[in-house]
C-alpha cells in the first residue's frame, strides 16, 4: 500500500473538511458548502480506489493464485459484499 501517497491525501481531505466547517461556523453561501463536500466526497472515493487498486494487485491475487480454495472464496466474498455496501443508496 503507498501509505504516504493516502495519507498525503487524507490531510489534504481533512484541511478542506475544516474548510468546510469555518464555511459552515460563517453563514456561507449554502451552494459554495455543497460544492465543497462534493470536492471532499469525490476526494474520498478517490483514496478508496486507490486502497482498492491496492488490495486487489496484492491480497486478492495472492489469495487467487495460492492453494487455499477457502481463502479465495473468502477475498471473493468481500469484494462482493464491499460492492453490494456500496451500491445501496
Amino acid at each position: 500500500m503507498n501509505k504516504e501517497l493516502i495519507l498525503k491525501r487524507l490531510a489534504v481531505i481533512e484541511g478542506h473538511l475544516k474548510g468546510v466547517k469555518k464555511m459552515v461556523e460563517q453563514d456561507a453561501y449554502c451552494i459554495d458548502v455543497i460544492h465543497q463536500i462534493y470536492a471532499i466526497q469525490a476526494a474520498l472515493n478517490r483514496v478508496s480506489t486507490i486502497i482498492l487498486d491496492d488490495h486487489l494487485n496484492s491480497c486478492v491475487i495472492s489469495a487467487v493464485r495460492g492453494e487455499k480454495p477457502e481463502e479465495r472464496e473468502r477475498v471473493l466474498k468481500e469484494i462482493a459484499n464491499l460492492f453490494e455496501k456500496i451500491s445501496k443508496p
